[in-house]
């Protein structure tokens, strides 16, 4: 394996991650912003108010997004695979 395989393979393995990973950030990020107004404007500062709908989002999230996060990582996977099968 050279150098240049392996930088492409971790760059690759990067920006799946990234894309695996976006999804759930995002949500959770709107939905953190939008507790934080409600709980700025009500002036509300219970915990479990942040806690549990961000909880709730990233379980929705997940169900939604779940079979987009597998196939990204099916395929690397599969094409790690091949990679090495070819050495």
């Amino acid at each position: 394996m050279t150098i240049e395989i392996a930088t492409d393979l971790m760059r690759d393995a990067l920006m799946r991650i990234l894309i695996v990973s976006a999804p759930v950030i995002l949500v959770t990020m709107v939905v953190g912003l939008i507790i934080s107004i409600f709980q700025a404007t009500t002036q509300i500062q219970e915990q479990t108010l942040s806690f549990v709908p961000k909880l709730v989002a990233i379980f929705v999230t997940l169900i939604l997004a779940g079979n987009f996060m597998i196939n990204i990582l099916l395929e690397f996977t599969r094409n790690v695979f091949n990679m090495i099968s070819k050495l």
